[in-house]
């Protein structure tokens, strides 16, 4: 991916995976394997192939763990850092505690270690270079019954976030995009959610753009899910980099 902007990747990877830990004993969820390597690998991959080389995972639940084998970089042409929480911070907060002063990128892309959306992430990019200060990437879902979903307006902006319903519907997938200048308008508190205390902070004027894609999705975060992965990672190798284990 060629873009104007210097992007950065957080990958949010501090979650206690109650649903799964008796699955994964000794292993944080995003560790699990999958196709012979760890699914948070696979995350990094798929960016990677996308063009970015620049990556911090969000640590906390047994981030021991996930630093010891991104130590030795094992994604070619990327760098991968760590970054701990010493508290719960939430989503938003866990991704802030990833922002140092010094060295700051024009934009940030922000997606989570137990999840993936097997879709180009440029059209988010995009938005940010148009000038858009939030992106957030919508998943259509033939039946979103599961998921809470997205309230998008007829000139794409996101209007609100709404509860489960039957039917197809437009869910979170867990991806966004900010340019830097926008961090600096998220609320200010210790424990920070994107869901409940960013967006709705910046929606109502008009700031948070929706890119929707349909494309293949896995969260592992429940055990049947974590049983597909591995077949959701073989089924997609071509969107990785490299494309075999």
């Amino acid at each position: 991916m060629s873009s104007r902007l210097n992007v950065r990747v957080v990958i949010l990877a501090g979650g206690f995976g109650t649903r799964v830990s008796h699955l994964l004993p000794g292993i944080p969820k995003p560790m699990a394997l999958c196709a012979g390597r760890p699914f948070v690998e696979w995350v990094v991959r798929f960016f990677a192939k996308h063009g970015f080389n620049d990556f911090v995972l969000s640590t906390g639940f047994l981030s021991e763990v996930i630093e010891a084998h991104f130590a030795n970089q094992p994604v070619p042409g990327v760098s991968v850092a760590c970054r701990r929480e010493t508290e719960p911070l939430g989503t938003a907060g866990g991704f802030l505690n990833c922002t140092h002063p010094e060295n700051r990128p024009d934009a940030w892309l922000v997606t989570n270690g137990d999840s993936l959306v097997v879709a180009d992430p440029s059209p988010i990019v995009r938005r940010l270079e148009a000038g858009d200060p939030a992106v957030i990437q919508g998943l259509y879902m033939p039946d979103a019954s599961r998921y809470g979903t997205l309230r998008v307006s007829s000139s794409r902006k996101l209007e609100a976030f709404a509860e489960k319903h039957p039917g197809p519907g437009i869910i979170n997938s867990g991806v966004y995009g900010f340019l830097d200048t926008t961090l600096r308008r998220f609320p200010v508190k210790r424990t920070l959610s994107f869901e409940y205390d960013v967006f709705p902070d910046l929606a109502p004027a008009g700031d948070v753009d929706v890119v929707t894609v349909d494309a293949p999705f896995i969260d592992i975060g429940t055990p049947a899910t974590l049983a597909q992965a591995e077949n959701f990672v073989r089924n997609n190798l071509s969107a990785f980099n490299p494309a075999s284990p």
